[in-house]
């Protein structure tokens, strides 16, 4: 027999996260013995799916604080966005083609939003500051008298820096603008009250927190604002109508354990993951020419994204990747520089030489001091390595 290879530590959660055992187990009977489709409703079958499918959406809307009548499954944060983004402009067509955003925003909001503008839309791409922050008042001053939507995310998926949401969202009140955010990152992480947040639609997904690939949901307000919204999916009519398609009831089950299990040890598992980020950015800061990307706070307690200077970028991830599974921005843009650290002023060289660690539920302390150890060997020789082929 073949000796299976080591497998490197993981330090990529923000890309994805293993699935949890008992998401597993709560998702396992709805893949055999209870296989009906929840839109059946003539016999038991489809009774028992479209109970499993109501409570896993009572679950979401537990995490969110919210009803259940707001939640409109997915197949994932990137379906979310694109509903709520195309479906709130195509609804507001008549009345207004004005989108405001940020430039850090991940991909499933950019493309969307560039879609638009292909169609006779406006999009302001706002910039951030150094931090990775955007500058409220300068959103307020971007607002226009045709602005229909502003999309902000929750929390930055490279480097974790957790935009204002309160005050955006009472700015947008104010104006009578629709607020979105893409929580992917933020969810079951961070509060996320939509009794309290001026949030009028929220995108969000279950395999950033130890729940199944291919599915998610978008959250849209259903008091006191009126949400207008065309589908993007036509198809049987599920969702009430906002997005066709038979739903994949193991999945569901899988989304509201995860969100569940989340929201029942945050508090605890966040103040664990910041302990672990303090004590990796403290050992890294002991090397010479190494910066943080990002605001330290708010950030996402197990975020930390730091640019190795002077090393060849290709060349760190590669003599990383045998000890340690890390990226150097969003998993969904490999091999192009990361945009959101050039908003932050960093060069493509820097963006390059760039790592995103990303904490997760199974990160240990033993992880973090075999990680830095390799760090600290390879660092110096890359380094080393680069000053010889410049003067040679």
């Amino acid at each position: 027999m073949i000796a299976r290879p080591m497998r490197p530590i993981y330090l990529d959660y923000h890309a994805t996260s293993p699935l949890d055992d008992r998401v597993w187990q709560a998702m396992l009977p709805y893949w055999r013995e209870m296989f009906g489709n929840p839109a059946s409703q003539g016999h038991y079958y489809g009774w028992e799916a479209q109970a499993a499918v109501e409570l896993a959406r009572e679950q979401v809307a537990a995490s969110l604080n919210t009803t259940p009548e707001s939640i409109i499954f997915t197949s994932g944060a990137t379906e979310a966005n694109n509903l709520a983004i195309k479906g709130v402009a195509a609804a507001a067509y008549s009345r207004g083609r004005h989108i405001v955003t940020v430039q850090t925003e991940h991909r499933a909001v950019l493309e969307p939003c560039r879609y638009l503008e292909s169609l006779g839309f406006r999009v302001t791409y706002l910039p951030v500051a150094a931090d990775g922050l955007v500058d409220v008042e300068r959103l307020r001053q971007a607002l226009q008298p045709d602005t229909i939507l502003v999309s902000v995310m929750a929390a930055n998926n490279e480097i974790g820096v957790l935009q204002p949401l309160a005050a955006i969202g009472a700015i947008c009140r104010e104006r009578g603008i629709l607020f979105h955010t893409d929580a992917a990152q933020a969810v079951g992480k961070v509060p996320l009250d939509m009794q309290a947040l001026p949030v009028d639609l929220l995108s969000l997904t279950a395999h950033k927190v130890g729940g199944p690939k291919g599915v998610g949901a978008l959250f849209v307000r259903q008091e006191g604002v009126r949400v207008p919204l065309v589908p993007q999916i036509h198809g049987g009519g599920q969702e009430r109508g906002w997005r066709g398609g038979t739903l994949a009831v193991p999945l569901l089950v899988g989304l509201g354990a995860a969100l569940t299990l989340a929201a029942a040890d945050r508090d605890q598992e966040q103040a664990r993951l910041l302990a672990l980020r303090t004590q990796l950015w403290q050992e890294l800061q002991k090397l010479d020419d190494v910066l943080l990307n990002g605001a330290w706070s708010p950030r996402l307690a197990g975020n930390l994204n730091v640019t190795f200077l002077g090393v060849n970028g290709a060349e760190l991830h590669r003599h990383l990747q045998p000890v340690v599974a890390v990226s150097s921005g969003s998993a969904c843009s490999t091999g192009q520089p990361s945009h959101v650290l050039q908003a932050l002023g960093r060069s493509a060289a820097e963006a390059a030489s760039s790592v995103r660690f990303g904490l997760g539920r199974g990160t240990t302390e033993a992880e973090i001091r075999q990680v830095v150890s390799h760090i600290q060997d390879i660092l110096p020789r890359l380094r080393q390595k680069r000053v010889q082929k410049i003067y040679t």
